[in-house]
């Protein structure tokens, strides 16, 4: 049955002013006159739908102004009302409220997924100015979830999809219990529903047999609470659908060993009355051990607080039991939503849920700032919404939440994003520790840092936050482009050599015509397009020589490029690189190929990947090793055994001997007498890879050695 305007204005009637109810009704007349003649898929009158979104608002005790925006929040999407008129009737507040609501229909994008994804960035950054708009967000989904029935299947299933991977999260994060249950529920049914249907009816089935064991266990907790004199509601708890289904995936549970335990909830009247409930009921049950929690001292990250624990029940089944105040209840159920539920500034405060998503949303506004583009930034924040929490602490006592699975790198980046780029090394519990190492609840974290650090690509491989990674992957962008740009400049200076000219003397005026003609901003962006292998650095030079006739020729003749080879140094970092097909090291003859997005790829010319760009001179140019090249590079080397004990080894320590570094090790049984070996070893240079060789090959039980 539909919400009407009386009912929402018996509604607000009870907590709003008179004034303020007039205001909500004047924004239905208007808003029902904006949607005059316009109807939704199901052939309702459009504007039953604000009214519903508004009433669900209304449940939650929220403001005159937000009410207002929820009845209005189509209007400038839908009707032809600007927000001039919005901010001139309601007042600027309503008016940015429902911009910061209205989808974005004006920018063409190529795919769905990239329209959704910078639709999310614009309303997460509408939140970060008035967090009232993803309150009015998702009582807007909650409604369109109730009403999915008029769609078609595959509309309807995107949709749900989108809610459970987003919507519902966003309203975990922000603590509001009550709508996101609903979302999961619903979106679980449109997703699933075969699946929703058999859990439901199983439920259902087990729910007469289990009534009268948790009247008794409610009842033994009453009793006893009452004997020790503290005053307290307790209620039973229902697990709901979406969470049994998720638990059995999760954890590979059968529905009997996920609905097997009973849950219940105390609600008492102080912080000191919580904690003699949890001695209570480990008195009257006992207490499973490392099942207790403390979500009042150590709050979650939305401001959630309570106590939980796990006891042993009389028939031999576990009861969970949650403890908390009354305060801490309404803001589990509501979240941010309870900052509107108090009058009075202090209960607010004392919920901490508001400041709590203030300061996500402010960690999310920081993140988009690194993010390549809504799609990458849509993903990092699609990791940072649930994460099941580990709590560690800085070494003055300062405590960290971090998601599950978090690395010593990820702390490092919850500490300052400074401190994560600088970061060397960290020290857990004191000792020190690899970046990678996995945190633990109650460890003490200090992090290690030094001047000129800076972020390895390795660390991608075990950052889990969204911070770290899109904070990692920021730094590596950038020093890439860096390192682009100097590799592109000695692309060109060779190539105008060959042009017995030079870059320094190339004019001003010729440079910015160039610039014009290639449609590039910058002799920067020039040099970085050059470097990267988007541009060739060939057709560059003559554009700069101004040497260009109307049929130009890109082909570089290997006569001419072996003039003048690009000497490799080592130190180019992302733009040249080394494939593992061939694995070069210095000494090696090599031949450099230029690949868009990549720079210059080295290969062996033995290499067998070559022989098709053999045709294609201008794909490729000469390059050798610089004198007195450092560092060391990682090759292949292969090694034929006779099946011995210990051969392994015994290889194993003669590499090191010579300081040479196994990256990598393959065994391969070759037949009943030999066995391969595959390493991947770490060398100087061509002469030190001979003399590790050459050790090996002494050894009594190696019969064949070679690179391939």
């Amino acid at each position: 049955m539909s919400v009407t305007i009386e009912d929402l204005q018996r509604q607000v009637s009870d907590y709003l002013q008179a004034d303020e109810v007039e205001r909500v009704l004047r924004a239905y007349d208007f808003g029902a006159k904006a949607h005059a003649g316009q109807h939704r898929m199901s052939g309702e009158p459009y504007i039953h739908h604000p009214l519903e979104v508004a009433q669900i608002l209304a449940d939650m005790h929220m403001d005159s102004q937000t009410l207002i925006a929820a009845i209005l929040h189509d209007v400038m999407e839908d009707t032809r009302t600007a927000k001039g008129e919005i901010q001139r009737r309601f007042g600027k507040g309503v008016a940015e409220l429902v911009d910061g609501v209205s989808k974005l229909t004006q920018i063409p994008f190529d795919t769905h997924a990239e329209a959704e994804a910078q639709n999310f960035r614009k309303m997460l950054m509408a939140m970060s100015n008035d967090i009232r708009v993803i309150l009015v967000k998702l009582a807007d989904r909650l409604h369109n979830m109730r009403t999915l029935g008029a769609l078609p299947p595959d509309k309807r299933r995107r949709i749900a999809r989108e809610t459970l991977d987003i919507y519902a999260p966003i309203a975990q994060r922000l603590g509001i219990n009550t709508i996101r249950l609903e979302l999961e529920e619903l979106g679980f049914a449109t997703l699933h529903p075969l699946r929703h249907r058999i859990l439901n009816e199983q439920v259902r089935k087990a729910h007469g047999h289990r009534k009268e064991v948790v009247d008794k266990i409610r009842s033994a907790l009453k009793r006893r609470l009452r004997q020790e004199k503290i005053h307290a509601q307790v209620m039973g708890r229902e697990k709901h659908l979406y969470g049994i289904y998720q638990k059995m995936r999760s954890k590979g549970l059968s529905f009997d060993e996920v609905y097997d335990m009973f849950a219940f909830r105390i609600v008492v009247d102080s912080v000191d009355d919580c904690y003699r409930v949890v001695g209570t009921v480990h008195n009257l049950y006992k207490p499973v051990p490392g099942k207790f929690k403390d979500y009042i001292a150590i709050p979650k990250s939305n401001g959630y607080q309570s106590l939980h624990t796990v006891l042993f029940g009389p028939f031999g089944t576990p009861i969970e039991v949650q403890i908390r105040m009354r305060e801490m209840n309404d803001v589990a159920e509501a979240g941010i939503a309870a900052h509107w539920l108090y009058k009075s500034g202090s209960a607010s405060e004392r919920s901490g849920a508001h400041k709590r998503a203030r300061e996500w949303l402010r960690r999310i506004m920081e993140m988009q700032t690194t993010a390549g583009n809504p799609q990458e930034f849509l993903e990092n924040v699609k990791v940072d919404l649930f994460p099941e929490s580990v709590y560690v602490f800085t070494p003055k006592g300062r405590i960290v939440e971090l998601p599950r699975s978090a690395t010593a790198v990820d702390f490092a980046y919850a500490i300052h994003t400074d401190v994560g780029n600088a970061c060397v090394g960290v020290r857990v519990d004191r000792r020190l520790s690899p970046l990678g190492t996995r945190l633990g609840t109650g460890q003490t974290v200090e992090v290690v840092t030094a001047p000129g650090a800076h972020p390895n690509p390795a660390w991608l491989n075990f950052a889990v936050t969204a911070k770290a990674r899109s904070n990692i992957r920021h730094y590596l962008k950038h020093l890439q482009l860096n390192e682009a740009a100097a590799l592109g400049k000695r692309l060109l200076v060779r190539e105008l050599q060959l042009h017995n000219s030079s870059y320094d003397s190339i004019q001003p005026e010729q440079l910015k015509k160039v610039l014009t003609e290639t449609h590039l901003g910058s002799e920067e962006q020039m040099l970085q397009e050059v470097g990267l292998g988007n541009r060739m650095a060939p057709i560059i030079a003559r554009q700069l020589l101004d040497d260009w006739a109307a049929a130009p020729q890109p082909h570089v003749k290997p006569a001419d490029a072996s003039a003048a080879p690009l000497l490799i140094r080592g130190s180019e970092g992302l733009v040249v690189t080394f494939p593992k097909c061939c694995r070069p090291i210095p000494g090696d003859p090599i031949l450099g190929f230029v690949t868009a997005g990549r720079g210059i790829v080295v290969h062996h010319q033995s290499c067998t990947n070559v022989a098709e760009y053999r045709n294609h001179p201008d794909k490729w140019i000469t390059v050798g090793w610089e004198t007195g090249i450092e560092g060391e590079y990682p090759t292949n080397m292969r090694v034929e055994v006779t099946n011995q004990r210990g051969v392994l080894a015994k290889i194993a320590a003669v590499i090191s001997d010579q300081q040479a570094n196994i990256v990598h090790v393959e065994m391969k049984d070759k037949d009943d007498r030999y066995t391969t070996l595959k390493f991947v070893i770490e060398v100087r240079d061509r002469q030190h890879l001979a003399q590790v060789m050459r050790r090996v090959r002494s050894l009594k039980h190696v019969a064949r050695i070679s690179r391939r």
